[in-house]
């Protein structure tokens, strides 16, 4: 199945009916078929209704249980994957005005206790000075105000001590310079008063690694616990839900983590390269 972003809402409504319809060919009522799978009937009559997105492997239980193989379950696999990701892109978020995806993203991380943030081209707002967020919303037309003040309200949730948040940036990420050299000294030496919180925990990964070759990083993304990436491109975000997506996004920041210094080495990066920009400034 190819990548449509267009099909991806049409997937969950063809996966419950194709659902629906492998139980009844089955010849199982839905109570029967929940036992199988050892879930509530309220579930599957969920997802059958296409009022709950199953995961992965609640559609594997499922097949398993109705004993469908072949073409068939390998088609319905396929409408579970499109079902467990959803596609937002950046001209429907400027529509709905950028100030309501913070509020988005803000219910997503009050719901979330564990954060790693890869970020390979640019600093995250979490992370970001007012200057810095003004500088990374430039390109947009309109008044930007309710959004920034938006973004710097969220960083309020790294005070929350009872959430961990691990942030991995490149080098190429923290020197980009993005607003005036002196905006750029002040958002380091914010990176690295950050990095001193007793809940977060801040490493970058310098240019000139000495080791083995390190993938290339392709892309942003942020990890929420074990519920669901977001992948931003150019044009708008990915989220995946798949368990098998989440492992391995997973396992890519290990990955590029294990390259990354930390605490006082970190910093002293932070602060080698404040002090280009500060001179830069003079």
């Amino acid at each position: 199945m190819t990548f449509d972003p267009e099909s991806l809402g049409q997937s969950r409504s063809d996966l419950a009916e194709a659902l629906r319809g492998e139980r009844k060919r089955a010849g199982l009522t839905q109570t029967a078929l929940a036992r199988r799978c050892n879930m509530s009937q309220t579930k599957v009559s969920n997802i059958e209704s296409g009022k709950l997105t199953p995961t992965l492997v609640d559609v594997e239980l499922i097949l398993g249980a109705l004993g469908a193989v072949g073409p068939v379950a390998t088609e319905i696999l396929a409408l579970a994957r499109s079902a467990n990701t959803e596609w937002q892109d950046d001209w429907g978020s400027l529509r709905r005005g950028l100030d309501k995806k913070q509020n988005e993203l803000a219910r997503l991380e009050a719901l979330t206790s564990e954060f790693r943030f890869f970020l390979p081209t640019m600093i995250t707002g979490l992370l970001a000075t007012p200057e810095y967020v003004r500088s990374s919303l430039s390109r947009n037309s309109g008044d930007m105000s309710k959004t920034v003040t938006k973004k710097l309200e969220r960083q309020q949730i790294l005070m929350d001590t009872s959430k961990v948040f691990t942030f991995l940036l490149t080098e190429q990420a923290a020197r980009w310079p993005l607003a005036s050299p002196l905006a750029m000294a002040m958002q380091l030496d914010r990176l690295a008063s950050v990095s001193r919180l007793p809940n977060v925990r801040l490493g970058v990964i310098p240019l000139g690694i000495v080791g083995p070759v390190v993938e290339t990083p392709l892309s942003v993304f942020t990890i929420y616990g074990r519920r669901l990436v977001q992948v931003e491109t150019h044009t708008g975000a990915l989220i995946l839900r798949d368990h098998r997506d989440v492992s391995a996004y997973r396992e890519d920041f290990e990955r590029y983590e294990s390259h990354a210094v930390f605490g006082d080495d970190c910093r002293s990066l932070l602060s080698e390269w404040a002090m280009i920009f500060t001179r830069q400034h003079q």
